[in-house]
């Protein structure tokens, strides 16, 4: 069939308009923060075969993971998969990326043939397991964590199946999970719909054969930016802080990146063994970790589709952190993404340097559990309010302050104050940018956040998971390191306890503050070489300290006036450069 190439464009703009309205309607129906607010879900359409045709990414290191999964179901049902079909998956076994990740599948079929598939991947507020909200730092074993959900239909001919619904969600603490997992469906009956129309509009041949030559074309887009990429081996490595269980352990994970014309391969055979604890990976969680990364530095216009991906080659052996076996705890893989992103960073920035960005600042977040006086309830949440750190800054451009972590790539949103404290029994005290907390350079890290709330309620459980309380994210060209990550909690008698990274502290008491530093991003380039009269700007407005402005930046500012001394900037630039 002849291909009209502004059909083709059409088709295009249109899959992804269709997974963007599936977007908004998980945004406005599902009720968990979590969903609603914070946006950690995402929404994709995937052809016949599972094969990606777009996505709309609210949280990128999802949005990668629901194509495995839809192939892994094809291939799991074979000719059993039927018109108003409804599949459930989170199963970290069989190609999903985190427990707490579940998705929704529901098949498309046009005069009785599958076509196409919508899904939906959203974080749910608890998943069974020991702990409330799904995150147990002292989980050696799936089992302790989470309940598995391999592929199974929920709906079959269009028909509930009532047993099915009833034994997920009997183990499962919170109704709003099955409220959200609804949204979830409807939010594909959204995608089905859009599918349809345009199939009923121009015909199953024409939509079969334009999608082709998308997936051909994206994939010539793509073997085209990988081609920039001098030819060669690059290799770099990150390390892991600690397993949960051992203190002072070290785990690294090592890549090595070998380009070889239009296509690209990351080997990942040299990185350490899995831990004994829930610091490990699945395979999904770390392929998507590293596709993410790369996407940043190649043209963002390529579509997401099948044929993005086909000259990108993957290998993560079984055993390691990054791909550990089964019945391994694997909660932790999606945070595995920084210090992943930060060894591809390392690599690439040897080959393609104006394109890397500094490090970013590693994710450590904290979940509070427990019972609201107030309302007579249970409640759990995630502190997406106070998670966000800053990003790595890159040739000519400071980083993004606040944008959270490299995995979420700025899809994660930040809860709303008033919500926050509707939704749980604590009460905001601060929230604001960290000023310092950027590595300094030519080009500036991004801020990270101080966050410091009263925690109410009763039985209250906190559990911290991340990182980056021992490395910070670093500088590139000369750029500096940026500031480390803390939490901490201030008890009513007095007491202060620093949490670890993958913590889980229980019978908090009510009045306990609770005090969070997520850190900024790295600097790019000589600090000595930012225009002074930005850096006077940033200092008049509480971005850095006058005396940070001297130390790294080598610049004179008067702290009360704020009025750059430029004579005493040129002879203390002089004095730094001797």
């Amino acid at each position: 069939m002849k291909i009209d190439k502004i059909l083709a464009s059409v088709f295009q703009r249109r899959f992804k308009s269709i997974t963007e309205e599936m977007s908004i309607v998980m945004t406005k129906t599902t009720r968990s923060p979590i969903l609603c607010e914070a946006k950690d879900f995402v929404t994709g359409l995937y052809d016949g075969k599972g094969k990606m045709l777009e996505q709309t990414e609210n949280l990128p290191i999802l949005s990668f993971s629901l194509g495995p999964v839809c192939e892994y179901i094809v291939d799991y049902f074979g000719e059993k998969i039927y018109p108003g079909d409804v599949i459930f998956h989170n199963d970290v076994f069989s190609m999903g990326n985190q427990n707490n990740d579940v998705a929704a599948y529901k098949p498309i079929f046009y005069e009785n043939k599958l076509i196409a598939w919508a899904a939906a991947k959203g974080h749910q507020a608890d998943i069974g397991g020991a702990v409330p909200g799904g995150y147990n730092p002292k989980a050696t074993e799936v089992w302790q964590e989470a309940l598995r959900i391999p592929p199974i239909k929920v709906y079959e001919k269009g028909k509930l199946r009532k047993d099915v619904w009833d034994l997920i969600f009997a183990n499962i603490r919170f109704d709003i999970v099955a409220a959200d997992m609804r949204a979830q469906i409807g939010s594909c009956v959204v995608g089905e719909r859009g599918i349809l129309k345009l199939v009923e509009k121009y015909g199953l041949d024409v939509f079969e054969s334009h999608k082709e030559h998308l997936f051909d074309s994206t994939e010539r887009m793509m073997r085209a930016e990988i081609k920039t990429i001098p030819n060669g081996e690059y290799r770099g490595e990150a390390t892991v802080y600690y397993d949960g269980k051992t203190p002072g352990s070290k785990y690294k994970i090592r890549v090595k990146i070998t380009v070889e014309d239009e296509e690209i391969f990351f080997d990942y055979s040299e990185t350490d063994p899995q831990t004994d604890g829930f610091v490990n990976g699945t395979y999904t969680s770390s392929a998507s970790a590293t596709l993410l990364t790369f996407l940043q530095m190649v043209n963002p216009d390529i579509p997401h589709n099948d044929g993005m991906v086909r000259p990108v080659h993957i290998d993560i052996p079984e055993g390691t952190i990054l791909n550990a076996k089964y019945p391994a705890a694997t909660t932790f893989g999606n945070h595995l993404c920084p210090p992943n992103a930060d060894a591809i960073i390392r690599a690439l920035s040897k080959g393609i340097p104006e394109r890397v960005t500094a490090g970013w600042n590693q994710l450590l977040c904290y979940l509070t559990s427990g019972f609201d006086t107030r309302k007579k309830t249970s409640y759990v949440d995630i502190g997406f309010i106070g998670l966000k750190g800053g990003s790595g800054a890159t040739s000519g451009v400071d980083g993004y302050d606040h944008i959270g972590m490299i995995d979420a790539s700025g899809g994660v949103l930040d809860q709303d104050y008033e919500m926050f404290e509707q939704q749980t029994p604590h009460f905001l005290l601060k929230h604001e940018y960290w000023r310092d907390s950027a590595g300094a350079g030519q080009w500036r890290g991004g801020l990270g956040v101080e966050t410091q709330f009263r925690i109410g309620g009763e039985n209250t459980k906190v559990v911290t998971f991340g990182d980056g309380d021992v490395e910070p994210a670093f500088g590139l060209y000369g750029g500096l390191d940026a500031t480390l990550n803390k939490i901490e909690l201030h008890y009513p008698d007095g007491r202060v306890y620093q949490t670890t990274t993958k913590d889980l502290v229980e019978d908090v008491p009510e009045g306990t503050v609770l005090f969070q530093q997520a850190g900024g991003g790295g600097g790019y380039g000589d600090p000595k070489l930012r225009d002074p009269q930005k850096v006077a700007q940033e200092v008049r407005n509480g971005i850095i300290s006058s005396e940070r402005a001297a130390k790294d930046y080598g610049v004179s500012i008067n702290p009360e006036t704020f009025e750059l001394d430029a004579e005493a900037t040129r002879r203390l630039r002089e004095e730094i450069q001797s």
